[in-house]
């Protein structure tokens, strides 16, 4: 039943009939103030959404001279700087704005005027309407993390010094986390160690990751040492089990050499690597 109302629903959509062609420039016109009726448009959407009425390109030109003249479309400096006024009264920044213009087909040449003709007009700070937005978004980061936020205030037209700044004004800045160090906050020390150890990493490779991830490395001793009384790692045997995986040829003092170096950045200790070697020559 659902795959036969989904086929039905796409055979709607391949018959539907194409848009009516203009068969006169009233039909050209009446078609323009329908969709500006719905919203403005750009010079060049307008033009666009005339395009699929009809190919007569004088209508068309005649059409979007009298929109023009009458007012009813903008010139692209204007539109651009009606649109610049509304987005930063909403706190958009002007990296949203330009590429929100763009996507309109309006030159950057014209964007940029325009954004700097409001920003002086009406005094913007990019700098204090980014530490505006920011507060007004985020009372707290209790649900979020250093990474959202950037990207949030980046897709509202913010540069990451604009963000850098915002964020040091902010009375919670010290509370926002990464996402790294909230993964940190939820694991588990010992099974943190244990899945390492599985991996054959000896205890100061493990205790070097562990603390990339900024995890807590305060019981990292004791821990392992409660691990090794219950058996589950002992490094000796790991050490020894990373060595059996190679081919190297212990009488050979470079092969030798080649296998300490190895083992040690497997982060085995010496002693660990000595006894995996005397038990291999034996």
């Amino acid at each position: 039943m659902v795959k036969l109302t989904i086929t039905l629903s796409l055979h709607t959509i391949m018959q539907r009939p194409p848009l009516r062609q203009a068969k006169t420039i009233d039909n050209v016109f009446n078609s323009a103030y329908w969709h500006l009726g719905q919203q403005d448009f750009t010079i060049n959407e307008i033009r666009n959404k005339l395009e699929r009425k009809t190919d007569n390109q004088q209508w068309i030109d005649t059409v979007l001279a009298r929109l023009i003249e009458g007012g009813y479309v903008k010139q692209d400096v204007d539109f651009a700087i009606r649109y610049c006024e509304l987005a930063f009264s909403n706190e958009i920044g002007a990296g949203a704005i330009k590429r929100k213009l763009q996507q309109r087909g309006i030159a950057m040449a014209d964007i940029d005027s325009a954004i700097e003709h409001v920003m002086h007009a009406q005094n913007v700070d990019p700098l204090d309407m980014a530490s505006a937005r920011l507060q007004s978004k985020f009372e707290h980061f209790d649900a979020t993390s250093k990474e959202k936020v950037y990207a949030q205030m980046t897709t509202k037209g913010f540069s990451r010094a604009e963000i850098d700044h915002a964020l040091a004004q902010h009375p919670e800045r010290d509370s926002l986390r990464s996402k790294l160090a909230i993964k940190a906050d939820k694991a588990d020390l010992s099974k943190e160690i244990i899945k390492l150890f599985n991996k054959g990493k000896g205890k100061t490779l493990i205790l070097q990751e562990l603390k990339q991830r900024l995890i807590d490395v305060t019981e990292f001793e004791d821990t392992v040492y409660q691990l090794s009384l219950s058996d589950d790692i002992d490094f000796y045997q790991s050490c020894k089990n990373e060595l059996a995986k190679k081919r190297y040829n212990l009488a050979d003092y470079k092969e030798k050499s080649k296998a300490y170096a190895y083992l040690s950045r497997k982060g085995f200790s010496s002693d660990e690597i000595k006894e995996a070697m005397v038990i291999e020559d034996e």
